[in-house]
């Protein structure tokens, strides 16, 4: 008798791991809501998303669908996108906040709708993160806020003291300088701003900053615009801070237009660094037309970003399993991807 119940209770144990398997899903979909696709450091997270997806179906024998929705760096219309997908019922969503101080509203309808989430890129306010990701059990992709202008200010230290004249065209022995900031409350543009000069006066580089921080919203227009009208007004600026690429290219052009930063050979130049190593901005840097850039992993923040929502779909953790190639934060919720250092000496 305790033979047949022995055989009878390891069918049932075989039956149900059978069941199990033919439950196990093999599809999944993934929604990602956008700030906006023609930001360009966005575009590369974007493409890294569509690209690792590709690489980790492989790597765990799935199928995923990826949608992406474009806010157009409208808070309102994100959220009438997260009302849409609520309605497709996916599996995960993946947010690129259109407002930092706007994730509670996604919050609380994801998690009425017991759909997962995470964020990456543009972290929520500081007021409202731990709300919005710690309480919620949800994560945050992203990078260390000071860490750009860190070494924004170390690539400019490196350059006093490797040719202090270079950079002090007045020979006035301090350099003159201007920063271009992304947006008033991103706590990325707070932190690039604070410390690309913070930094580079700790390491002994006597700055003296020549108008208000200006703001141009992360865009070359408007930075070329204002530059224009900066540079007119201040001959005598000799550096130029932005928080990314993009201004830093505005910058560039209307430099330019005054014989600035053009390349050529003997040609007058002042010190333009920015943040992001786009391929713009590469290509700039081996022109002669820009000083440097400090590398936003656009590739990288797009593997975590499929990697952090399949390991939660399909072992309902965030970080164990994947532990090898991240460093959980001390918040217990987040990981960074780190920046490096792009100068005409590194590309070459």
């Amino acid at each position: 008798m305790k033979k047949l119940v022995s055989i009878v209770l390891a069918l049932l144990l075989t039956l149900s791991c059978v069941a199990a398997l033919a439950e196990a899903k093999t599809e999944y979909n993934i929604h990602v809501l956008v700030w906006k696709f023609d930001d360009t450091y966005g575009s590369t997270v974007r493409q890294g998303m569509m690209k690792w997806k590709a690489i980790i179906e492989e790597e765990l024998g799935v199928t995923i669908n990826l949608t992406m929705d474009d806010a157009q760096d409208d808070m309102a219309k994100q959220v009438e996108q997260a009302d849409q997908v609520i309605g497709k019922k996916p599996d995960f969503i993946i947010i690129n906040l259109a407002e930092p101080a706007g994730g509670q509203i996604l919050v609380d309808k994801f998690t009425a709708a017991g759909i997962p989430f995470l964020f990456y890129n543009i972290p929520p306010s500081e007021e409202t993160y731990d709300a919005v990701v710690k309480e919620s059990g949800a994560f945050f992709v992203g990078t260390l806020p000071r860490e750009a202008g860190d070494m924004q200010g170390e690539i400019l230290a490196d350059m006093w003291a490797a040719d202090p004249a270079a950079l002090d065209i007045s020979g006035d022995g301090t350099i003159q300088f201007v920063e271009f900031k992304g947006v008033a409350n991103n706590p990325e543009a707070i932190a690039r701003t604070q410390y690309s000069e913070e930094t580079a006066v700790e390491l002994g580089v006597p700055l003296q900053m020549v108008t208000d921080v200006i703001v141009a919203d992360w865009d070359t227009g408007k930075a070329n615009d204002f530059m224009l009208s900066t540079w007119q007004a201040h001959p005598e600026i000799e550096l130029v801070f932005a928080n990314n690429d993009d201004m830093a290219l505005g910058v560039i052009a209307a430099l330019n237009q005054s014989g600035y930063n053009t390349g050529a050979e003997g040609g007058k130049s002042i010190a333009v660094i920015g943040v992001d190593a786009t391929d713009a901005a590469i290509e700039a840097i081996k022109a002669g037309k820009m000083t440097a850039t400090v590398k936003q992993d656009g590739d990288a923040m797009g593997e975590a970003n499929i990697r952090f929502a399949m390991n939660y779909l399909m072992n309902g953790t965030w970080i164990e399993g994947l532990e090898d190639m991240y460093t959980l934060n001390v918040d217990g919720c987040s990981v960074y991807i780190p920046y490096a250092k792009i100068t005409a000496e590194s590309i070459k």
